[in-house]
């Protein structure tokens, strides 16, 4: 094979690697796609085509771009000293990463290392559950999700997905896992309201009181809605769930897998609404798809209730993560933290953000089957519709198609995928925070000329 030759890669692909989130069906036809290089916001294929990716590694991770050699570095240099020992015991870098992070999380206090969001959020649920078990007769053990939220793939993670086309065909699933609706003021269940936030708040409510508060232990939450269609919680509403999961001692659990680490111009999404969580999950942008890496994070209460009767045989957290024990992660996520902040990547990130925002509102001006622009630092999304008075979803395939001629422009882009039936119409942005003036105007000109291509 030549060097510049992967044909022997791509057949050993075709014959025996399983895709994330694909039909393999079309791959009898045609080539898969195999990522060979990247740089900075800039990846090229197996044919040598430049793209510029605007979704962070497909699923909003590299936040910190591709080609960081001082990463590889440190985790060249970890490696060879010392790469893992189960987390019974400490590390270096373990130790050191939960420091740094909390000086960035004001009221937390523990880390809880893992490997994966979905892992992250299922600790939180079994976390609950013993709460629950342990200091509240086992009443407090059910968990609210909201509506268009995603926590992961696992089954119980599943049982908390509101995007039933993601959970479809996988049940039966956990039992105690309560919906309640959803944020969207775009899509209101309550009509044409002025305080929208308060009410889709109030909604809350009232599931907890159907229920009965004495048997909810926690709601999970993302702080900017990701795969559902990237919804940012109107005002109010926040503050409005604060107070009623305090009226109710019900844990907060803001789910950053997505949001965390610099995506939405802060260190965190919750900390753009004055939230103050019990459990914090992150993982995709802990180090930038460096290694991997995902954090439970809790108050020094929460911890607190796992070492209360040292004499309990069950009275701790019994739980491990077997690659929560390798030291390539934390070591990676300290040195992406160090880069986030020496090269001013918040400020950008909310600058560049504010110019993505408004490219795209420049482009609804122009085309009228954008229906609705929202987002958050520099994670954005643009809803197709076929009316604007009617907010009839745009036709999946039409979106579909539009995120294909992106990628013929040599541009990617996302858009909601396998989430809610019908509504999977909304165009995913997620570039790198290092992303330049440049690089912006460059994706939302692709889109422009997509949409022309596609709409008329």
């Amino acid at each position: 094979m030549a060097t510049n030759d992967l044909t022997e890669i791509i057949e050993a692909d075709r014959a025996h690697v399983w895709h994330h989130l694909l039909q393999h069906k079309s791959l009898e036809t045609t080539d898969p796609r195999i990522i060979v290089e990247g740089r900075g916001m800039r990846v090229w294929d197996q044919t040598g085509k430049e793209h510029l990716d605007a979704v962070s590694g497909g699923v909003w991770t590299v936040n910190v771009g591709y080609g960081r050699e001082s990463i590889a570095d440190a985790i060249r240099d970890q490696l060879v000293k010392m790469n893992y020992f189960a987390n019974s015991a400490g590390s270096v870098p373990g130790a050191r990463f939960a420091e740094r992070l909390m000086e960035k999380m004001p009221g937390m206090t523990r880390v809880y290392y893992s490997n994966s969001g979905s892992e992250a959020n299922e600790k939180v649920f079994k976390m609950v559950r013993q709460i629950a078990e342990r200091h509240h007769g086992g009443r407090k053990h059910k968990i609210l999700y909201r509506e268009r939220d995603y926590h992961g793939t696992t089954i119980t993670a599943l049982s908390a997905a509101g995007q039933p086309q993601r959970a479809a065909q996988y049940g039966p699933f956990t039992p105690g896992f309560v919906e309640v609706p959803h944020c969207l003021e775009y899509r209101s269940q309550f009509g044409q309201v002025d305080n929208y936030g308060e009410m889709a708040a109030d909604a809350v409510e009232e599931v907890i009181l159907r229920e009965g508060p004495d048997t909810i232990g926690a709601i999970c939450l993302e702080p900017v809605t990701a795969g559902g269609g990237v919804i940012v919680p109107p005002a109010g509403y926040w503050e409005k769930i604060q107070d009623i999961c305090t009226k109710y001692d019900i844990l907060i659990h803001i789910d950053e897998v997505v949001c965390g680490v610099g995506r939405t111009g802060e260190w965190f999404g919750y900390q753009h609404f004055g939230v103050k969580p019990d459990f914090v999950t992150m993982a995709k942008g802990v180090a930038s798809g460096y290694a991997a890496i995902s954090c439970t994070v809790t108050t020094e209460a929460v911890f607190d209730m796992f070492k209360d009767d040292a004499s309990d045989p069950l009275g701790y957290f019994r739980d491990i993560s077997t690659f929560g024990g390798c030291a390539s992660g934390p070591v990676a996520a300290l040195e992406n933290m160090r880069i986030i902040e020496d090269e001013g990547l918040l400020a950008n990130t909310t600058a560049m953000g504010d110019r993505l925002i408004g490219n795209l509102n420049a482009l609804a001006e122009k085309h009228e089957v954008i229906g609705d622009v929202r987002g958050k630092g520099l994670f954005a999304g643009a809803e197709l519709v076929v009316d604007r008075k009617t907010r009839e979803p745009a036709d999946e395939l039409k979106v579909q198609a539009v995120v294909g001629n992106c990628m013929a422009q040599g541009v990617i882009i996302g858009m909601t995928n396998r989430s809610l039936p019908g509504l999977n119409n909304t165009l995913c942005l997620a570039p790198a925070l290092i992303a330049a003036p440049d690089d912006v105007d460059t994706i939302t000109g692709a889109i422009d000329n997509a949409l022309t291509s596609v709409f008329g």
